[in-house]
C-alpha cells in the first residue's frame, strides 16, 4: 500500500509556551509518511489520523532535535571563520561553502577567538506542536520517486507541486536549498535563520527543501 501524503496546519512551542513557528496565515505543509520529511517525534504520533482532526503532540529533545552535544562545540580563531567582516552572538552560517556543510552558531566571543556551535539550534529543546490535519492521501508514484530522489527535482512545502520551492533558476531548478539560512530567498521557507534540517526540519515541521 503506498504511504500517504498528510497535509497539515501546526504551531511549534518551546516548553516556555513561546511560539516558535507556524504555519498559519500560509498554505498549510505536505510531508510523505515515512520519507523523513519531518521529525519522528511528530511523525509518528500522526500516523492512522483522519482529516480534519486537531492534536497537541509533545516531542521531547531526543525525538526531535536530539540531545545537545557539548562535543560539538569548537573555539575556532576569527581568522580562520568562512565569513566575512564581524560577526556577533547568534550569527549562523555554513563552515564551507559546500550546501551540505555543518551550520553552524556563534555562541561565544573571547577575544580573537570564537565558540561555534554545530548542533541544531532546538538541540536538547522539548517540543510542542498543535497539529490540524487538513488532508490525508495515497501518494502517487511520481511524488515517492521525487521525495525519494530530491535530485531528480525540486520538493518543499507542498511535495505535489514542483514550483512551491520558488526557485530563483526556476527554469533549472538548480542551486536552491532551504538548508542555507543566505539562500533563503530562493526557496518557499518563512525564516531562513530557523529552518536548517528537517523537521518539524527542517524547515522545521516542513523537513528540508531541496532543488536539484
Amino acid at each position: 500500500m503506498a504511504p500517504n501524503i498528510v497535509t497539515l496546519h501546526y504551531t511549534l512551542r518551546d516548553p516556555a509556551g513561546r511560539v516558535l513557528d507556524m504555519s498559519q496565515g500560509d498554505a498549510p505543509i505536505s510531508y510523505l509518511e515515512g520519507a523523513g520529511q519531518i521529525i519522528d517525534g511528530l511523525e509518528e504520533p500522526l500516523r492512522g489520523v483522519a482529516p480534519g482532526t486537531k492534536q497537541q503532540v509533545l516531542v521531547p529533545a531526543a525525538k526531535a532535535y536530539g540531545l545537545h552535544d557539548p562535543a560539538q562545540v569548537h573555539r575556532v580563531n576569527r581568522t580562520l571563520l568562512p565569513v566575512d567582516g564581524e560577526v556577533s552572538m547568534g550569527d549562523r552560517f555554513r563552515t564551507e561553502a559546500d550546501h551540505f556543510a555543518p551550520v553552524v552558531t556563534v555562541v561565544g566571543l573571547e577575544g580573537d577567538e570564537v565558540l561555534l556551535d554545530a548542533n541544531h539550534p532546538l538541540a536538547g529543546v522539548d517540543l510542542t506542536f498543535d497539529v490540524e490535519i487538513v488532508a490525508v492521501r495515497p501518494a502517487t508514484p511520481e511524488e515517492i520517486e521525487r521525495i525519494q530522489n530530491p535530485g531528480a527535482g525540486c520538493s518543499c512545502r507542498d511535495s505535489a507541486s514542483q514550483e512551491s520551492c520558488a526557485c530563483d533558476d526556476g527554469e533549472t531548478k538548480e542551486g536552491c536549498t532551504c538548508r542555507d539560512g543566505e539562500a533563503k530567498g530562493s526557496c518557499g521557507c518563512n525564516d531562513g535563520a530557523s529552518k536548517e534540517g528537517s523537521g518539524a526540519d527542517d524547515c522545521c515541521a516542513r523537513g528540508e527543501c531541496t532543488c536539484g
